[in-house]
């Protein structure tokens, strides 16, 4: 008898982790969900808890977990400025004690691990678009480098943990990724300019609005963390997993103003300190590796975005 695949996933009641437990247990996994609940929520996988083979565990990362596992979707760690700023010290926690406690079960497990990584990782970058090879360019004392370099210190666990005890493992850096389940205060900008569009409110442009990012909708990326996880074993990554597709600030605003029918308008504020002033991912290696690339339009995700947060909007 084929046992389904034991599969942990940290993070599980998050924005993106939620939709990686749902597509699991669609492919009959056996998803164990381990989360502290600090930006993840049990509404995310209220509907999941009837299924015999989920499980919700509240669990911090940052300390050592002992479960038998086949794989660890390691996803745990606040990833919006307002909520990995509110306190620093334990997201820098978060990123590399977590990775070594979830690498440290990976290897007592041997199991397979895919480390969460991110395109902040580039920071501020001076290349455009960012491919894998690129170093970064990141400010390891400002505001923002307890998520950088805490990823960036993670990645590197990844790597000394594979090289020294032969640890499975697979480095996905993560793009602007946005969809349903997104908490509506984390500040990002999809969120942001939804929200304020639903109330009615002035829509706030940090700067000009002319730097960019690439906006992935979520079920292309669990397509991608699920691809990347079932290579062969010689494929580590990093991989790229974003959308090449890139906006300005101020065009997402103009379309969220579209598609809500609002009457606000748009407001200029400055710069916060460090903030990317583009962020576009080269997808050469996902393509090429996973034969993977974004399909949903961003008119298309950001309808199912709109319906999810006018819907919780009416409800508050």
């Amino acid at each position: 008898m084929h046992l389904a695949p034991r599969i942990m996933v940290t993070g599980g009641a998050g924005f993106i982790g939620s939709f990686l437990c749902e597509r699991l247990l669609d492919q009959g996994a056996e998803v164990l969900c381990v989360d502290n609940f600090f930006t993840g929520t049990r509404s995310n996988v209220a509907h999941l808890m009837d299924n015999p083979r989920f499980e919700l565990m509240r669990h911090d990362v940052t300390f050592p977990l002992f479960v038998e596992v086949d794989q660890i979707y390691n996803m745990a760690c606040p990833a919006s400025p307002i909520h990995y700023q509110f306190d620093p010290v334990q997201t820098t926690k978060t990123s590399v004690h977590g990775a070594i406690n979830m690498l440290g079960l990976a290897k007592r497990t041997k199991a397979r691990i895919l480390q969460a990584s991110t395109s902040e990782v580039y920071g501020d970058p001076e290349i455009h678009p960012q491919e894998e090879s690129y170093w970064g360019n990141v400010n390891p004392i400002g505001p923002r480098s307890c998520y950088d370099e805490g990823k960036r210190c993670a990645e590197t666990l990844c790597f000394d943990y594979h090289r020294q005890h032969g640890v499975e493992i697979k480095v996905a850096r993560i793009f602007n990724t946005y969809g349903p389940r997104m908490h509506p205060n984390d500040g990002r900008v999809v969120s942001n300019f939804i929200m304020q569009a639903l109330r009615g409110e002035d829509i706030t442009i940090y700067g000009d609005g002319s730097q960019t990012r690439s906006f992935c909708f979520v079920d292309d990326l669990v397509d991608g963390l699920i691809g990347l996880m079932n290579t062969d074993t010689g494929v580590t990554g990093p991989i790229n997993l974003g959308n090449p597709g890139e906006f300005t600030i101020k065009e997402l605003a103009e379309l969220v103003i579209e598609m809500t029918g609002t009457s606000s308008k748009l407001v200029q504020k400055p710069l916060p300190q460090d903030d990317p002033r583009k962020r576009k991912p080269d997808i050469t290696r996902a393509r090429d590796t996973l034969g993977w690339e974004p399909q949903v339009k961003l008119r298309d995700g950001l309808e199912k975005t709109i319906a999810y947060f006018r819907e919780l909007h009416a409800a508050g």
